[in-house]
């Protein structure tokens, strides 16, 4: 059984960032629907086995999220009731363990 996934408005932000930064770097609208599509598509991907992304651990502990990897960006979800909430997509050379100590927003579900 394939669970929901709803992105937060955080990551929904980050998902137009990362489509801001392709389109700079390739200047192609094609290349740029491609890549997010196929940065979207890894992420659903998990739906049948949610639980199959990278945990994320911090000082040995696991903080609650997973990732999943797509070229030069993470895509951070927790799991929860059957629900893959991701909380963001972030570039992967940032300081990713502060960005997401950051409060939560409500999530939303992607159309």
């Amino acid at each position: 059984m394939k669970c929901s996934i709803k992105y937060s408005p955080t990551a929904l932000r980050d998902l137009d960032r990362v489509m801001n930064e392709v389109f700079e770097a390739s200047k192609d609208h094609n290349i740029t629907s491609k890549y997010i599509n196929d940065l979207l598509d890894k992420i659903e991907a998990k739906r049948d086995f949610p639980l199959s992304g990278a945990p994320l651990y911090y000082e040995n502990l696991f903080t609650g999220y997973y990732f999943v990897v797509f070229k030069s960006y993470l895509a951070f979800y927790r799991f929860e009731n059957k629900t893959m909430y991701v909380d963001r997509i972030l570039y992967g050379k940032s300081d990713n363990m502060r960005t997401l100590r950051m409060p939560q927003e409500d999530t939303e579900e992607r159309t």
